[in-house]
């Protein structure tokens, strides 16, 4: 069997770890591999095809396995564990590889997240630490259009998160990297631009500032400030010609072509290792080996055969890269390369070499900025308008000066004169600030994409296809059933009589949306805290994913769970207007006697009572939507008081088809009265898995069940969507139904929620 194929069974055999609602057990797993090994003594090819692509899907299967066995194993009640720092924000957070848990060695040492309260001694990678813990297995929020926390931790090979209480130092000793990035921020303290040197040359991103970050998103350079593939094989190529340009002045016996690749591994590697030894890096150090073997093999390989065998090589090395973004996009990015060049190659010129270089380069960026779309909307939700003059400018300059600047300076940090080594950090310096003076000077080019662009986003690989083959002399009508069928979700009648109530997983607080026709009114916005706020990190993308406006805003009460992310809406959406029961300027009443129409249905505020003075949740403004047929009871943070006041004056109102859970499940709310007039079929709770107060209440939840409702939480099914139609209702969760992958499941004790 040939190498390419070798890695093509690989690819396909780990690919459906991304599909895959749930693992295999162990038991069938190791079944499985006998029967492959059984099958694999017979001679027909075909079966041999099979039983290896068998084979890599239960290796991936088994490195699944061996990532989520510590959030089974693990978590309980506080342990003393023994931790060796590998990367932490100097403050409270941390993260780390735990060494020994209660004495016992483990192997591999999985990767935690920690935080609590600061350390006696200022923390460093590569310090170890006896700390006691309460370890949790990691459980994300999940939200369509939103970060995918849960699988990124997997894909980083951290399954659990811990809070410790106490910390005792036992080895104080930096990594050598560490002291050596403690002493690269001493020199770099006085320059303007130091948290992006740091960024650019040993991939600390965390130190780069928010507004720097955005701008990069929004100029489509996100991807200079990552350490990856192209950084790695920069070093990779300097180590390389370095030394090709050392041979000649070596005796002719011991100039050897293969000396110059092997040393650019070799600092590829060393590259790698400086930067943290992020998965990115290593990707790449994986892939330059596999292309390094190739060469040295002295055969002739296709570029798709490599990038076959780097791809093959990198999933069989790690099969949890599978769940990183960042490869598929270094993959797709690859690809588009060879494909661009295969099928739109630029045509040679006899014009000067700046204008072959400049015209070459447009070519480049041109071709990335067409073929990367469907990757670029999947992952980021949209694209820069402004990404291709931005490249144009950023990917030589950084590429060709500030990075190469930046690892001399670097290297001479290690042994070289201060002089040289300030006079090279000035240098970038000055160079990133006259890049960012360019990337400021440019138009907003951001451009959010709704979920309807997915296909057509596809349509220049289809358009390059046809027109390098001329398709559209020999199949018309397949090209056109194609830009067609592309473009379906565009010319997709709405289903007018439908409409959807969506509680998005904003932890513990409430944001919810009813939608119907293209628009949405949300009640309550989430949360906030000081670095951002649920609207802005959750709702806006999720409304923008679903191509919704808002029209309106309803405010239940006053409490910072529930009205967070009003400001960020409010700058999206200025028109909306916003009904509370908190008197502010600009909002309309929610009281009891408002009664209000929207798009066929009918909005009627139950409570609070016209006048009350009251604060709190008490004072939460009750809604119920119906369309004639069904409805559902939006009840913010009510209590047992308020329930109690509301009933007794206004029980023939409340009668629902689902009710939101008032107070996030508390004991303090859902009287059985409430539960006996609204006549339920189902409750829908938002609240966080690892809340300090442990709602829902064990006790309400059973409660609910006792009265015929079917529960749902956001802990647990992630954003849940109600679905109301002349034919119907249903509820859909994201974890459970739209999108049930094993890497999404509730991990650790079934009853966890403190």
């Amino acid at each position: 069997m040939r190498l390419p194929q070798l890695a093509g069974c690989a690819i396909v055999g780990i690919l459906p770890l991304l599909q895959l609602a749930r693992l295999p057990e162990l038991t069938t797993v190791w079944w499985l591999i006998a029967s492959a090994l059984a099958a694999s003594l017979f001679r027909w090819r075909p079966l041999r095809f099979a039983t290896l692509t068998l084979l890599f899907f239960l290796w991936g299967v088994l490195s699944a396995h061996l990532v989520t066995w510590p959030t089974h194993a693990l978590p309980g009640s506080p342990r003393r564990v023994e931790v060796e720092l590998t990367a932490t924000d100097g403050q409270t957070t941390h993260q780390g590889s735990l060494i020994r848990v209660d004495g016992r060695r483990l192997f591999p040492a999985p990767g935690i997240a920690l935080y609590g309260q600061a350390l006696p001694e200022p923390p460093c990678a590569g310090q170890r630490w006896m700390m006691t813990v309460h370890i949790r297995p990691v459980h994300g929020q999940l939200n369509e259009g939103g970060f995918d926390s849960q699988r990124f931790a997997l894909a980083q090979y951290r399954p659990v998160t811990g809070r410790f209480t106490s910390a005792e130092a036992l080895d104080l000793r930096c990594s050598r990297r560490a002291a050596y990035l403690r002493s690269l921020t001493r020199t770099l303290d006085a320059l303007p631009w130091r948290s992006v040197i740091l960024g650019l040359g040993m991939g600390e991103r965390l130190v780069v500032p928010k507004e720097i970050k955005l701008l990069m998103q929004q100029t489509g350079t996100s991807h200079l400030m990552a350490i990856s593939g192209l950084h790695i094989a920069l070093g990779a190529i300097l180590g390389g010609l370095l030394t090709r340009g050392a041979q000649f002045f070596f005796p002719c016996r011991w100039i050897v072509w293969q000396l110059p690749l092997l040393i650019g591994l070799a600092c590829a590697l060393f590259y790698a290792w400086l930067t943290g030894m992020q998965p990115p890096a290593l990707r790449t150090c994986v892939a330059l080996a596999v292309g390094c073997g190739l060469r040295l093999s002295g055969r002739r390989w296709s570029s798709w055969q490599i990038g076959i065998c780097c791809v093959g090589a990198i999933l069989f090395a790690d099969p949890l890269a599978v769940l990183s973004d960042s490869l598929w996009l270094s993959v797709f990015a690859v690809a588009t390369l060879i494909f661009w060049y295969q099928l739109a190659p630029l045509p040679t010129t006899s014009r000067g070499w700046l204008l072959r270089q400049l015209l070459g380069l447009s070519h480049l960026q041109f071709g990335l900025m067409l073929l990367l779309l469907p990757m670029q909307i999947v992952i980021f939700h949209g694209i820069s308008l402004t990404s291709w003059l931005a490249n144009l400018v950023a990917v030589p300059l950084v590429t060709f000066a500030i990075v190469p600047l930046i690892l001399a300076a670097m290297l001479l940090h290690l042994c070289g004169p201060t002089v040289v080594e300030m006079a090279l950090w000035l240098s970038a310096d000055r160079l990133l600030a006259a890049l960012f003076w360019f990337l400021r000077g440019l138009p907003q080019g951001w451009l959010p994409l709704d979920s309807r662009w997915t296909g057509i986003s596809a349509l220049p690989w289809l358009l390059l296809i046809v027109w390098r083959f001329h398709a559209w002399r020999s199949l018309p009508a397949l090209c056109l059933s194609g830009i067609v069928l592309l473009s379906c979700p565009f010319w997709r009648p709405m289903a007018k009589e439908e409409w959807r109530v969506t509680m998005l997983d904003v932890g513990q607080g409430l944001a919810m949306v009813i939608e119907r026709q293209g628009a949405s009114i949300l009640y309550d916005t989430g949360l906030a805290w000081p670095e951002g706020d649920s609207g802005q990190l959750i709702i806006i993308p999720w409304l923008r994913w679903h191509h919704l406006r808002v029209e309106g805003i309803i405010l239940s009460h006053e409490h910072l769970d529930h009205r967070g992310g009003l400001n960020s809406i409010r700058q999206v959406w200025p028109a909306a207007w916003i009904r509370s029961p908190l008197g502010w300027v600009g909002h309309r009443a929610c009281q009891r006697g408002e009664r209000w129409r929207w798009r066929g249905l009918t909005f009627r505020a139950l409570w609070p009572l016209p006048g009350a003075t009251a604060a709190g949740n008490n004072r939460s403004c009750v809604v119920r939507v119906d369309d004639g047929r069904r409805s559902i009871l939006l009840t913010g943070d009510i209590e047992a008081v308020a329930e109690r006041a509301m009933l007794s004056r206004y029980w023939q109102h409340l009668a629902s088809t689902l009710i939101q859970v008032p107070h996030h499940g508390s004991n303090t709310s859902s009287t059985i009265a409430l539960l006996q007039r609204t006549g339920g079929e189902a409750a829908l709770a938002s609240v966080s898995r690892y809340n300090a107060w442990r709602m829902p209440s064990d006790k309400v939840v059973q409660r609910y069940r006792q009265q015929g409702y079917r529960w749902f939480d956001t802990s647990r099914q992630g954003q849940i969507t109600a679905i109301f139609s002349p034919d119907g209702w249903q509820i859909l969760s994201l974890r459970d139904q739209l999108l049930p992958r094993w890497y999404h499941q509730w991990f650790g004790e079934t009853e966890d929620n403190g």
